[in-house]
C-alpha cells in the first residue's frame, strides 16, 4: 500500500470540517493522514478533536510573538516538522501573509461559505441574506495572496430560503462544506488537480 500523503489542518474554533475530514479518513474514503493540527487559539474545541483522534495538536498563539512574520514562521516550522504537503484550513480565522502563502504556493486550500467570487470574506452568509441572493453555497479553493481569490477547486450550490436566517443557512451550508472538503482533499491526494493559472481541472480517475 502506498504511503499516504500528510496533511496539516489550521484551526481557531470549534473544528466542525476538521471532524469531516477525520470522519472521512476513518472511513476509508480520504486516503491522507493528518500529521498535525496547529491552532492560533487554546481554547479550540479542534484541538480536542485532535486529542480524541490520537492526531499531534499544537497552540500557536499570535501573542507570543513579536510580529506576525514570526507567527506565521513558528507555524511553518511545525508543518514542516511534521512533514506537511497539504495546508488545509479549517475556520482558521487569520489571513496568512504573503511570505507564507508563497512559500506553500499552491499547497494551501481553504474552504468558503459562499459561492465565490461572490461574498468574499467575513460573514459571508449575512451578506448572500442581505444582498438577497437566492442561491449561496460553499467553495474550495487553493488559497492566494489576496482573500478568498485564489483559484476554485469545487463548489456546491445551496438555495436561499425565503425565511432563512444567517444561522439556518449557515447550517445548511455547512452540511455542503463536510462533504465538500475531504472530497477536494482526496482529489489533491489522487494527483488529480491541475492547476493552469486560475482554472483547476479535476483529471479523471484510471477508475473511470
Amino acid at each position: 500500500m502506498a504511503e499516504r500523503r500528510v496533511i496539516g489542518v489550521l484551526v481557531s474554533g470549534r473544528g466542525s470540517n476538521l471532524q469531516a475530514i477525520l470522519d472521512a479518513i476513518a472511513a476509508g474514503t480520504l486516503p491522507v493522514r493528518v500529521g498535525i493540527v496547529i491552532s492560533d487559539k487554546a481554547n479550540a474545541y479542534a484541538l480536542e478533536r485532535a486529542k480524541q483522534a490520537g492526531i499531534p495538536h499544537l497552540v500557536v498563539e499570535r501573542k507570543a510573538y513579536a510580529d506576525k512574520q514570526a507567527f506565521e514562521q513558528a507555524i511553518d516550522a511545525a508543518l514542516r516538522a511534521a512533514s506537511v504537503e497539504l495546508v488545509v484550513l479549517a475556520g482558521f480565522m487569520r489571513i496568512l501573509g504573503s511570505e507564507f502563502v508563497r512559500a506553500w504556493s499552491g499547497r494551501v486550500m481553504n474552504i468558503h461559505p459562499a459561492l465565490l467570487p461572490s461574498f468574499p470574506g467575513l460573514d459571508a452568509q449575512a451578506q448572500a441574506l442581505a444582498y438577497g441572493a437566492k442561491i449561496s453555497g460553499c467553495t474550495v479553493h487553493f488559497v492566494d495572496e489576496g482573500v478568498d481569490s485564489g483559484p476554485v477547486i469545487l463548489q456546491q450550490a445551496v438555495p436561499v430560503l425565503p425565511d432563512d436566517t444567517e444561522e439556518t443557512l449557515s447550517e445548511r451550508i455547512l452540511a455542503q462544506e463536510h462533504r465538500l472538503y475531504p472530497e477536494a482533499i482526496r482529489l489533491w491526494a489522487e494527483g488529480r488537480l491541475i492547476v493552469s493559472g486560475r482554472r483547476v481541472t479535476i483529471e479523471a480517475s484510471e477508475k473511470e
